[in-house]
């Protein structure tokens, strides 16, 4: 996904619905219509970014529905299909104490609380039961294997420091 440093990635543009140049977007924000909240967005694909103006927006069956100021038909909203949503950091709301952004963790190094370097927080994924750190190996790792170890706090994930950069896992190596 193309971002900026200062930037997250909060949906996606995934095709055109009806024929007054509404489209339907895939919402990373939780709940799903949070992405309505952002009045402001930059569109970005493949380098190219376009600033857009929600202009309307409702939750439509399991996905949302947009209407984009200026986008007045079917054919120019199809040109917009496939882009990212991108808003600055800024934006986003403060969270509670010991929740996270995923954006956050991404990056960050995997040490068991043993302290054996598993890698570095690839990405994330959502799964039905919990998120998923996806940790890539790095240089300092203990081999070069991904790992696919689930984000469940005080369960597996034992602690968060974004000052050093570090989350401590309860996790067998050999998983």
């Amino acid at each position: 996904m193309a971002q900026r440093p200062q930037e997250t990635v909060i949906g996606r543009i995934t095709a055109v619905f009806g024929i007054k140049g509404w489209l339907k977007v895939y919402s990373y924000t939780d709940p799903l219509d949070g992405i309505l909240d952002y009045r402001n967005w930059t569109a970005v694909f493949e380098g190219k970014r376009i600033p857009l103006e929600l202009e309307e927006g409702r939750r439509h069956g399991p996905g949302i529905v947009v209407k984009l100021k200026g986008i007045d038909d079917r054919n120019k909203a199809a040109t917009y299909c496939g882009f990212d949503i991108v808003v600055p950091q800024s934006e986003l709301p403060d969270l509670p104490e010991g929740e996270y952004y995923w954006y956050q963790l991404e990056g960050l190094r995997v040490e068991t609380i043993s302290g054996e370097v598993l890698g570095v927080v690839d990405h994330m994924i959502e799964t039905g039961a919990n998120d998923v750190l996806v940790v890539k190996s790095s240089p300092e790792s203990i081999d070069q294997k991904e790992r696919l170890i689930p984000y469940l706090p005080e369960q597996v994930v034992k602690s968060i420091d974004l000052t050093s950069g570090l989350i401590v896992v309860d996790w067998d190596v050999e998983f």
